[in-house]
């Protein structure tokens, strides 16, 4: 993947829309003064510039000396904020922190009682929309009012001050351990993917169960069970707990249900939820309820709340073009899958300096399991080696088993040359990284000597091998293999001479006609979804 620019200003001004940068010109022309005029063309110039190049910058641009260059940086930068700040107005925090400017301007005039009647009205404007840091904001700022003036605004106004900042304080407080616990462990899969065996799952179970105690029952404003909910499910999914995974990411998508006023507050977290319950429907193999979900995140994506806002419009594509390859995966559809991928590779490109790594890497290790799906194994390769030669320290489970399908393609297309330094070289990654699990150990035993046995000898030992692998699915700390590469359809194709896709394409039809029958994951998660808090 091609260097970012690093350069924050640049960055800012490749992110406006054609709206913000009309209005920044109007905002920084308005007294039109040479330090004013100057940031403009400054403005303009890199504008201009595909990747940032202060050298280039400088030669165009001769009225532009390079000791001006930093404070002239960190004035148009300044400016441009300013200039956003004035039509972004639309959003809940900037209403109130603009109230509470107003209450300190009519305090700095004497006018205490005209300013508790604007955090009066702050007050009840943050309470309904859950923001605690402006409520205790607010309470600090009257209490210090109270204590300094005699406004005698009400009958025992200090019992009642105090009773409420108790109640924020306390609130806050849980807030603050439950979203630490959920950041902590989704960080946790960021750096490690699931759980490689019981001892891990062991240690993060403890690790989880005491620092979240016994905070379950105290958790009933908005931001509490939000955070409460991710908490389980972070725990779960590392756990490979699919079913609990599932319970909690519906209970989360659900809170929005419930207080739809948060929808435009916190539009994110919605939208990671809706992105993890999507992944739970392709975790539990439940391609109707995917597609149902899928659909309706869709039509999400297309209302103004998401398309008005660049950070929305990028989560949106990312989880949505995550849930339509997971859709491919199921249905065996990897060549009509592969259609996706030029439009893809294009609003990555678009989004590039947004895009975090982990992300990139996602799309990447997909692409390449829809091309190895596909048969075209050397296309496969090409992408797999973007996260082979990407040296970062993410997701060591997604490089592991990018790695073991760069050698499975190799594989495929007989290059026995380089198969023996492959195996040697994925063998000792995957050590070194603690990865290597029961179902591996016995791919690389089968890679390693298949090239030894002769065509007609072959197909007996494949068949060892699928029955060694089934062996292993009911343990789910051995379905990572499956999870990352369908090795029991990989080995079903081999036996049957037919591609990958096409084994996956008959049991895709085979599930639904077992759905169209008693669905027992629909009946069952139903009932779960609607189930009161645990």
């Amino acid at each position: 993947m091609p260097n970012r620019s690093t350069d924050p200003l640049f960055q800012l001004i490749q992110s406006l829309e054609k709206s913000e940068k009309r209005n920044f010109k109007l905002y920084a022309t308005r007294n039109s003064s040479s330090d004013e005029l100057k940031s403009v063309q400054l403005f303009d110039a890199l504008d201009k510039m595909d990747v940032y190049d202060e050298g280039v910058l400088l030669a165009k641009n001769e009225r532009i000396k390079k000791q001006q260059l930093s404070n002239l940086k960190a004035h148009l930068y300044k400016q441009i904020l300013s200039s956003l700040r004035l039509i972004n107005d639309d959003s809940i925090d900037i209403s109130l922190h603009e109230q509470m400017d107003y209450a300190r301007i009519l305090y700095n005039k004497g006018l205490y009682h005209q300013s508790l009647k604007v955090l009066d009205k702050l007050k009840e404007q943050a309470k309904t929309h859950n923001q605690l840091t402006y409520l205790q904001q607010v309470l600090f700022f009257e209490k210090k009012i109270e204590a300094l003036y005699i406004t005698r605004s009400m009958q025992d106004r200090a019992d009642y001050l105090s009773k409420e900042s108790v109640e924020v304080n306390d609130s806050l407080a849980l807030v603050s351990q439950l979203s630490n616990l959920s950041l902590q462990l989704y960080s946790w899969y960021i750096k490690n993917g699931h759980c490689r065996n019981e001892e891990e799952s062991i240690a993060l179970q403890y690790f989880f169960s005491s620092r979240l105690g016994d905070k379950t029952p105290a958790c009933t404003s908005f931001y509490e069970r939000l955070y409460l909910y991710q908490c389980y499910c972070w725990n779960a999914f590392i756990r490979q707990d699919f079913l609990q995974y599932y319970r909690y990411t519906q209970k989360w998508v659900n809170l929005f249900e419930e207080e739809p006023c948060m929808l435009p507050i916190e539009t994110a977290h919605f939208i990671k939820g809706m992105h993890n319950l999507m992944g739970s429907h392709f975790d539990l193999g439940n391609h109707k309820k995917l597609v149902e979900t899928l659909e309706i995140f869709n039509q999400f994506c297309m209302t103004d709340l998401v398309q008005n806002n660049v950070n929305n419009r990028i989560q949106c594509f990312v989880y949505s073009t995550i849930s339509l390859f997971n859709k491919h995966f199921l249905e065996g559809s990897f060549t009509e899958g592969l259609a996706l991928i030029p439009a893809i590779e294009e609003k990555i490109k678009e989004y590039e300096i947004y895009l975090d790594r982990h992300r990139v890497l996602v799309f990447y290790y997909k692409i390449a399991c829809l091309y190895f799906g596909s048969g075209d194994y050397e296309k496969a390769i090409d992408y797999l080696n973007k996260i082979i030669n990407w040296k970062v320290d993410l997701r060591t489970d997604l490089q592991c088993y990018s790695r073991l399908l760069h050698l499975i393609a190799h594989y495929e297309l007989g290059n026995e040359d380089i198969l023996d330094h492959l195996i040697k070289s994925v063998y000792r990654f995957m050590s070194k990284m603690q990865n290597l699990s029961v179902v591996e150990e016995e791919i690389f035993k089968f890679i390693r000597t298949s090239f030894h046995i002769s065509v007609k000898d072959i197909k007996p030992e494949l068949e060892k091998l699928l029955v060694k692998l089934t062996a292993h699915q009911g343990n789910r700390f051995e379905t990572r293999a499956f999870i990352y590469l369908d090795i029991i359809s990989w080995l079903e194709s081999k036996l049957e001479n037919i591609p990958v896709q096409e084994v996956l394409k008959r049991k895709f039809a085979g599930k639904r006609k077992n759905f169209a029958g008693d669905n027992p994951y629909t009946t069952d998660f139903a009932g779960e979804a609607s189930n009161s808090d645990s």
